[in-house]
């Protein structure tokens, strides 16, 4: 599997990367083993997990694989989770505080069962806490060997470019990766999130490149998406996802894009829409994630799938977002743009 860097970090990461969302949940701890067997077997290296997945199960179940391993693979892991939500009842169980950030990474050094991860993100913009107090707990955990590096997850623009602003104002670690919702149907992000990312050297780490099983070709205009996926039936996201995704025309165009540009490379659907994924500007790495060992062993075919020119326009031309005339369509960009002769 090919390699690329954590943003402007010397980290090298596999293009595709593991997680961990539904292990402890829908995959038991024989089965999430089974998948980062196969995942390192494959030539993946980046391990991403949370501490509010499945209550710090998730980070549990990656602990106690990684102590079961030999040397030879655990030092070729590079290990992210991230810290920001809820993790109990009290008004400081969550959050980017120092306090809480503090506690929420030694718990999940605990549960990994290691004395440094590679990568700790931000899993969340926090309105509450100032961003000078949580990117100075990042500096100090650099400092005291805790964590290799920083990242963000769910930033918008404006938020991302205020992080860097702040770091290389202080002299502070810089983030070197957004973790953000990306795929043939999820594209906004370019807008503004994507440059913000290439101006400040962040790579993309994109969550839900299949949008929650819809570029898999698994549902239909009269199924919706059910279970932990992130289009599932949670009742603040699924069913308002679904209607934002599912019923507008073009998510139809593009599953009809994608399923005929599979056909005509031998190829599933998901593939296609990994590997296409996996060519964006910025794009470190792809997360998967799969309920099953075969569905993970599925989507790491996506790794040696090349989509042809003419294929990939295909795609960009069927997916582009269509946004407003203002401040991102075509007079918005006029009003920003000029050539050197005025």
């Amino acid at each position: 599997m090919d390699l690329r860097t954590l943003g402007r970090s010397g980290c090298a990461v596999s293009v595709l990367s593991l997680g961990t969302m539904t292990f402890g949940d829908e995959t038991d701890q024989a089965g999430a083993h089974a998948q980062l067997d196969a995942f390192v077997a494959a030539g993946g290296t980046l391990v991403d997990t949370a501490d509010v997945y499945t209550a710090g199960a998730a980070e549990t179940i990656v602990g106690s694989w990684l102590a079961d391993r030999p040397a030879d693979v655990r030092d070729r892991v590079v290990l992210a989770t991230k810290a920001r939500f809820p993790m109990g009842p009290d008004a400081n169980d969550l959050g980017t505080s120092r306090r809480h950030l503090r506690r929420a990474l030694d718990a999940s050094l605990t549960r990994l069962g290691v004395e440094h991860v590679d990568l700790y993100q931000l899993h969340a913009w926090d309105p509450c806490t100032p961003l000078e107090e949580t990117w100075r707990f990042l500096d100090d955990a650099v400092s005291a060997g805790k964590i290799g590096y920083a990242g963000l997850s769910n930033f918008t623009g404006w938020q991302v470019q205020k992080a860097a602003d702040l770091a290389e104002r202080r002299g502070w670690t810089p983030p070197v990766t957004l973790q953000p919702a990306y795929s043939l149907l999820v594209r906004d992000i370019e807008h503004e999130i994507v440059p913000a990312c290439q101006h400040n050297g962040l790579g993309l780490l994109p969550w839900s490149p299949l949008a929650g099983g819809w570029l898999s070709g698994k549902y239909t205009k009269d199924q919706r998406p059910a279970g932990a996926s992130r289009l599932g039936e949670d009742p603040e996201r699924g069913i308002e996802a679904y209607d934002r995704v599912g019923g507008q025309a073009r998510t139809w165009d593009v599953l009809e894009a994608v399923q005929s540009v599979a056909e005509s490379l031998g190829a599933s659907m998901a593939q296609v829409a990994l590997a296409w994924l996996r060519d964006r500007p910025a794009v470190s790495s792809v997360i998967l994630g799969a309920r099953t060992l075969e569905q993970l062993e599925q989507n790491l075919a996506a790794a040696d799938l090349v989509l042809p020119v003419e294929l990939t326009e295909r795609l960009d031309r069927v997916s582009a977002p269509e946004p407003a005339d203002y401040p991102y369509g075509g007079p918005g960009q006029q009003q920003r743009s000029r050539s050197p002769r005025g």
